[in-house]
């Protein structure tokens, strides 16, 4: 007998044989939702397929969002450039070399304008990644689906807002962690009253997965954050079983296929615990509902055609996970923003596992597996010790303060890249059937000269609009954030002036200081 050991990525032991599965008279739809939030998951409602796009130009990127459209996406996930997630203008001299490149260049109301132009947001669902200026990015499109005439208690869509993770894994952070906590129970706050289907955070395990941590580490660390978020909230008095049904979550597709089923089932069992153990009743509020993308760190340079074929294990993965949104990623990204040859591939494969493969036919296929249920309960053990751990700190922000999670993400890389580089861990293509490299010559290039388009836009905007409105308008968003009053509010109006982001994160600045 070969006493070769084989373990998931975080180190569970594998058996060679499982015979019996965790006694589990669980129903879907039903707590502690680890087969499904919904009774009848995919046969009532597929997942919204969303394709991640935002590069140069709102001209540019709005092309982009038409094409998506018309090849059958059913929501919009924006990505912008670094200036933008970082609060400068395109103009900053911190802008340069970054404008419009991993994502598209917004400076004020009027590129949020272009970039939706055509599409009416109460008809579709917008998810957008930013973080240190949620707020502002949200007021944008507040302020356009005002002008649009459209009903605010109707538009739906996500904000990242997840400030906590960029201090652990991802590094786009302005303020130090307590203001920045400020801003986002405000932007609960106001979207409970105003925008009652607005997701209001996507918690996300996605980043910290890229920096490097096992999946057991993405799990524990994104429940302890969003447990951080939810004691926020309750500490300004916000009623539980209202926000906690405005907390999403985004979670990341890697490669070990029944381990990623296995936690995608274990974090909703989990989450409902957490939420019921701090006072919810309702049980809608005790749901974990979530988006996947697949592992962008997955991608390899060499032969990207490989790529297709782990997208899609990864895709199929999250949908017997049951995931409620999916964003597979395109099979050139280890070269360049994704071409419109590889998101149509992209998203076809969702297409074809949805209308295909007969995944969809039952809920949660995989139920009653010996396996499957097995390591469901082992991840779930693995991420309590996390949790306690953290919990033991004060935490998550006392944890991350502490360099804790950051510590342990960069361990868990080290050990990843270890095995890679002694061949212990297969990469198909990087470190086994490795061939001589073909240039590919299909990548995505953003021009340089963007960088001057937005610098001219910024010059006509504040040669046309009313600059004494616009002080007036920051001078009043100064004085709330130097007290306590909710700031969006002050942040719509003078988004709605057309103050530029830069200005809105500059005024911000100058009252929390920089992290």
């Amino acid at each position: 007998m070969d006493d070769k050991k084989f373990t998931t990525t975080s180190g569970i032991e594998i058996k060679d044989v499982y015979t019996t599965a965790p006694q589990n008279p669980e129903l879907p739809g039903q707590f502690p939702f680890t087969r499904g939030i919904q009774k009848d998951m995919y046969r009532g409602r597929l997942w919204t397929m969303r394709q991640y796009a935002g590069f140069s130009t709102a001209e540019e990127s709005n092309k982009r969002y038409h094409y998506l459209l018309a090849q059958g996406t059913m929501g919009l996930s924006v990505a912008f450039d670094l200036p933008t997630q970082i609060g400068y203008d395109s103009d900053d001299d911190m802008a340069e070399g970054e404008v419009g490149k991993v994502g598209v260049a917004i400076d004020s109301l009027k590129d949020i304008e272009t970039l939706f132009d055509g599409i009416e947001l109460q008809k579709i669902t917008t998810s957008m990644t930013i973080n240190a200026t949620a707020s502002i990015l949200l007021a944008m499109y507040i302020a356009l689906a005002k002008k649009q005439g459209a009903d605010l208690r109707q538009i739906s869509g996500t904000i990242q807002n997840d400030i906590l993770k960029e201090y652990a894994a991802r590094g786009t952070y302005i303020y130090p962690p307590k203001p920045s906590m400020r801003i986002i129970t405000d932007i609960f706050e106001y979207c409970s009253k105003e925008l009652p289907k607005w997701n209001t955070i996507s918690i996300s395990g996605y980043h910290i997965r890229e920096a490097g941590s096992t999946a057991v580490q993405e799990l524990a660390f994104t429940l302890a954050n969003g447990k951080a978020y939810l004691n926020a909230a309750l500490q300004k008095g916000l009623d539980i079983n209202v926000f906690a049904k405005r907390l999403s979550f985004f979670f990341n597709c890697h490669n070990n296929f029944f381990e990623e089923i296995a936690k995608f089932r274990a974090a909703r069992r989990m989450w409902a615990n957490i939420v019921k153990g701090l006072g919810a009743t309702d049980e809608k509020a005790m749901m974990l509902r979530f988006h996947t993308q697949t592992g962008g760190s997955t991608l390899t340079a060499q032969q990207p055609l490989n790529n297709v074929m782990r997208v899609a294990n990864q895709a199929l993965a999250a949908v017997l996970g049951g995931t409620q949104s999916l964003h597979t990623n395109g099979y050139d990204e280890a070269l360049s923003l994704p071409t419109e040859a590889a998101a149509k591939i992209a998203l076809r494969t969702q297409q074809v596992i949805a209308f295909e493969s007969g995944v969809t036919d039952t809920v949660d296929p995989l139920a009653g597996s010996y396996f499957v249920e097995s390591l469901t309960n082992e991840i779930e053990a693995a991420a309590t010790i996390y949790i306690d751990k953290i919990e033991v700190m004060g935490g998550s922000v006392n944890a991350i303060e502490n360099g804790y999670i950051q510590q342990e993400i960069a361990n868990a890389a080290y050990q990843y890249q270890k095995e890679v580089e002694s061949g212990e861990r297969v990469i198909v293509g990087v470190n086994k059937f490795a061939q001589k490299e073909e240039d590919f010559d299909e990548v995505f290039n953003i021009d340089e000269s963007i960088r001057a388009i937005q610098i001219e836009k910024l010059k006509q905007l504040k040669a046309g609009r009313n600059n004494g409105a616009v002080e007036a308008a920051l001078n009043d968003l100064k004085k709330a954030a130097q007290g306590s009053e909710n700031l969006m509010p002050f942040i719509l109006l003078a988004v709605e002036e057309y103050a530029t982001l830069g200005e809105i994160a500059n005024c911000l600045r100058e009252v929390f200081g920089e992290y």
